[in-house]
């Protein structure tokens, strides 16, 4: 049986190879468990120049081979910041007018996919499995295919994918469609983003390449790690300092797609709208900052810097203050705790790919007495999560009265919504979606560019 070859753009730090923290390196863990293994990225660091391509740096943790590569700052800044981020990340996020296109950043896009590919073929063997990782290398299985590699490819996009109306806003977008038509096959989160993605290959007179295959996470393993936590000097801190308040929990990056400023005008309206509510209740807020140099996000954080100061300005009481938001990262091991102890979890993204949060604050509940979810439509996990309280994010009263309607409902209902949360994230883990999307692509008809 040969490797299987994970590329990403960004590999795991070292100190993450062990024990990986959150995002994909925690989704692979599984997949990366038996034979042998490669995975292959950028290093995260940055140089000024270079001469030629760059010689990837090999380190071996137990059986996988992690093949890192520098970029120069040329490279990271057109290739990463202004298009894969600056491009992508909007357009596929529904946010086409934040889109700012600069053909010189599109080709340096596809020149940093095609140094991807040369640099990693030297690496690979005929019976390797390639399985390569968001939209940051869209192009990099046509780049491979161009340099002669045969064996099985797919890809997985980690963010949503629009309709063709928005993605056709791209210059360009033909011929990154064409270039998918290079993979085995492409999987994506949902069955609306598989429609999507099928859609625009149809109307590019293409072969339908996506499939859903809705990522998890590792319950049990979370599930013990929210119990380990409540016992941490974190919880009994923040346990103390609510002084019998009810603790509404929100946990997302900085992000524009997150819907942070509806989210916090919502609870604005909670206390509006539903004055006994007036100190009972809590809203934690942790925002780590990311992008922290770039312009939209820049203006986001003022945003919520505002939001806060009015809304605790125009509420607090002299013992007691509506909002604690947080832009520093808090570990995923207090968090766990964070998520147990927490009566609401607020996730109101506008768009997003799947949210894990939402599956990590399920798996992290006391069966015996389970917090209430409220959950955004436009989450991806909202088809599998619908026993939450389902909302729009842009509609503040709706908002309002979701929380009203958690903060107030009764044992036996928590627990009954709970149950068929639970079941959902127990069925779609992230050992499945793993060994789903393997089997697919090891079962896929080879592509004809192949």
């Amino acid at each position: 049986m040969g490797r299987l070859i994970i590329v990403s753009n960004r590999v795991p730090a070292p100190r993450e190879r062990n024990q990986p923290a959150g995002g994909l390196a925690v989704g692979l863990k599984d997949a990366l468990r038996e034979g042998d293994a490669l995975w292959f990225g950028w290093s995260g660091r940055q140089v000024e120049q270079m001469e030629g391509d760059p010689t990837p740096g090999i380190d071996q943790v137990g059986n996988v081979t992690y093949a890192t590569i520098d970029l120069t700052r040329a490279q990271h800044d057109g290739f990463y910041q202004n298009f894969s981020n600056g491009i992508l990340w909007p357009l596929f996020h529904y946010r086409v007018g934040l889109m700012n296109y600069s053909r010189m950043d599109w080709e340096m896009y596809l020149g940093v996919n095609a140094m991807f590919a040369r640099t990693l073929r030297p690496l690979l063997r005929s019976d390797d499995t390639i399985w390569i990782h968001d939209y940051h290398l869209f192009p990099l299985g046509q780049a491979l295919r161009d340099l002669g590699v045969k064996c099985r490819i797919g890809f997985f996009l980690h963010i949503p994918f629009p309709p063709w109306s928005l993605v056709r806003a791209l210059p360009g977008a033909e011929l990154l469609l064409e270039d998918m038509q290079s993979y085995d096959l492409v999987g994506v989160q949902t069955p609306e983003d598989a429609e999507n993605l099928n859609h625009a290959l149809r109307m590019n007179h293409m072969a339908e390449r996506g499939q859903a295959f809705p990522i998890g996470i590792d319950p049990v393993e979370f599930r013990a790690q929210a119990e380990t936590s409540m016992e941490g000097p974190e919880v009994s801190r923040l346990h103390d300092s609510l002084r019998g308040a009810q603790l509404v929990l929100g946990v997302d990056r900085l992000d524009y797609s997150k819907g942070l400023p509806e989210r916090f005008k919502g609870y604005e309206a909670l206390l509006s709208r539903y004055p006994e509510h007036r100190g009972k209740v809590t809203f934690l807020q942790v925002a780590p900052i990311s992008r922290g140099n770039v312009e939209e996000y820049r203006q986001l954080r003022c945003q919520l810097d505002e939001l806060t100061g009015r809304i605790n300005g125009a509420y607090s009481e002299f013992d007691w203050t509506p909002i604690r938001y947080i832009t520093r990262p808090i570990s995923r091991d207090v968090l766990a705790g964070f998520y147990r102890m927490a009566d609401v979890a607020l996730i109101t993204p506008l768009r997003d790919g799947m949210n894990l949060v939402a599956k990590e604050y399920i798996a992290a509940q006391d069966p015996a007495d389970p917090g209430v979810l409220i959950l955004s439509h436009f989450a991806g996990a909202a088809p599998e999560l619908d026993e939450a309280i389902l909302v729009n994010p842009y509609d503040t009263d709706e908002i309002a009265d979701a929380l009203h309607q958690a903060l107030t409902m009764q044992r036996p209902e928590r627990q009954t919504r709970w149950i068929a949360l639970e079941k959902e994230v127990s069925r779609t883990t992230a050992v499945s979606w793993a060994n789903d999307f393997l089997q697919a692509l090891d079962e896929a008809p080879v592509c004809v560019s192949s």
